[in-house]
């Protein structure tokens, strides 16, 4: 899985066509669903006050 940006996606297509590879473009820019709801359960953590702040994380779980 690709994701260019600006002219990158017309030379990847010309170098994709040019060695006979198949691809497919997806259209779709909506995240997937198992995504979608993994914000949805983070936000609701967040206003049932079911979180800490970044400061007491890193106490928490120290850089090794």
């Amino acid at each position: 899985m690709i994701h260019p940006v600006g002219d990158q996606e017309k030379i990847v297509r010309a170098f994709l066509e040019a060695l006979d590879i198949s691809f497919e473009k997806e259209e779709d820019d909506e995240l997937p669903q198992h995504v979608l709801d993994g914000i949805a359960r983070g936000l609701e953590d967040y206003e049932a006050g079911r979180y800490i702040t970044f400061d007491e994380f890193k106490k928490k779980y120290p850089a090794k």
